[in-house]
């Protein structure tokens, strides 16, 4: 054990989890690659979850950093923050809601609870719909509307929550049914959930759940669900913590591919949009954002550093089209460990969609989650130079690939050589 690592158990909570056997300390990247402190070269396919969207060390964002932290590092919320102003104006025309207002955070967590806070004001119930598996955060709130029993430590909550079918594809009750008829059964799921309940406030859901494993529906059935929802009255919250700004290829946010009656109420962001800067945020119509009567304010959120990283990250992303390279390059990688996993025993499914992808593996022969191969996958992989993620249902059996959207064809091809070779370590 590393004296660091010593060091780090004798300070943090038992809970707070690291990757490896030997944790890694990574001092530095460039690119799509980071270093550890022994001076190791790592290909990374995880982005620090999501996070470093476009590149390790960008220039264009360090030097945005740098620039404003000259200027001023900290105003708050109080004073006018054009930097702030600014992309908000980019976020709200991006987003698609009309009429939109931005509110700033700093973590995914704490966009979803300011959404959450948003809906149960407006429509004066404390009664939330969320999706069976999801995860939306770590705070008392957020907690109490995630799905996955793996990331929920307490059943104690201020909201009312009900879980509804449909974000996981091929299991559970309908998973042997066409697209068609699973949207089906899944729209008349919610249908019975609402006959028993008084007035849900909204529905939040990721378009693909991140942290359950990169699983999602049928494209359309959130669109199914928002036809039922507007004649309710109830809300639709698109958590895109991890699905927006182009990471799955063919749309810019995740609920485009559920689009067809129109953007949601509210939208949720964060991760990728400060290519490692904590910035977090939440878009909604005016009428929705501003039903608050009591003042508020962010200390830390639209900071103007953060705004600046924002920024320049934003552009990087649309003038390289980095979008486009998911698609391209992610349905490649895609192709190639379809590849990898139909001569694997315990691959049950790749899937996902740009560059957000998942290896969900099982013990041979079965339909059984696999978690310990999963963590040995992830552990001969680290050996051989790829960093991955990991998440899952019940049990931590996915393998999480979301490499920075500027992933070239080559590296892609490297890192499904890697993939393959730790498979067959692993098993």
């Amino acid at each position: 054990m590393s004296g660091l690592h010593e060091r780090h158990l004798a300070v943090s909570p038992d809970w707070l989890a690291l990757y490896y056997r030997r944790p890694l300390e990574l001092t530095h990247g460039e690119g799509r690659h980071v270093w550890d402190a022994d001076g190791n070269r790592y290909l990374d396919f995880f982005g620090g979850i999501l996070t470093t969207m476009t590149a390790h060390a960008l220039p264009e964002v360090t030097k945005a950093v740098a620039e404003q932290a000259g200027r001023i590092i900290h105003s708050s919320t109080l004073y006018l923050n054009r930097p702030m102003v600014e992309l908000a104006e980019r976020v709200a025309t991006l987003s698609g809601i009309p009429d939109a207002r931005v509110f700033f955070t700093t973590s995914g967590t704490e966009a979803n609870d300011t959404a959450l806070l948003l809906a149960t004001t407006y429509r004066g119930s404390n009664q939330i719909l969320a999706m069976r598996n999801s995860y939306h955060g770590r705070s008392f709130s957020t907690v109490s509307v995630t799905g996955n029993r793996s990331w929920s430590p307490t059943s104690l909550s201020p909201l009312q929550t009900l879980y509804v079918h449909g974000g996981v594809r091929t299991r559970g009750p309908y998973a042997e049914l066409s697209d068609e008829r699973f949207v089906k059964a899944c729209v008349a799921d919610l249908e019975d959930l609402l006959g028993h309940t008084r007035g849900a406030a909204a529905l939040i859901a990721e378009p693909i759940q991140g942290v359950g494993g990169f699983t999602s529906p049928p494209d359309g059935l959130y669109a199914a669900f928002r036809q039922v929802l507007d004649r309710h009255g109830i809300l639709w919250i698109s958590d895109e913590v991890q699905t927006g700004w182009g990471r799955t290829g063919d749309h810019f946010w995740g609920w485009q591919a559920h689009g067809e009656h129109g953007p949601p109420d509210i939208l949720t962001f964060a991760k990728g949009i400060g290519n490692g800067m904590s910035i977090g945020g939440v878009v909604a119509r005016a009428e929705v954002m501003n039903c608050l009567d009591a003042n508020s304010i962010s200390t830390f959120g639209g900071s103007p550093v953060t705004m600046a990283a924002g920024l320049a990250n934003l552009s990087y992303l649309l003038e390289h089209d980095l979008p486009g390279n998911a698609r391209r390059v992610g349905g490649l990688l895609i192709e190639r460990l379809r590849a990898v996993g139909a001569g694997s025993a315990c691959v049950r499914e790749v899937r996902g969609r740009g560059l957000m992808i998942g290896v969900e593996l099982v013990k041979p022969g079965t339909d059984e989650a696999h978690p310990e191969a999963a963590a040995a996958v992830l552990e001969a992989a680290r050996e051989r130079g790829l960093l991955l993620g990991k998440g899952g249902g019940h049990s931590t059996s996915v393998l999480r690939i979301a490499p920075p959207l500027s992933l070239t064809v080559a590296e892609a091809e490297q890192g499904a050589a890697i993939l393959a070779e730790a498979l067959r370590a692993a098993e």
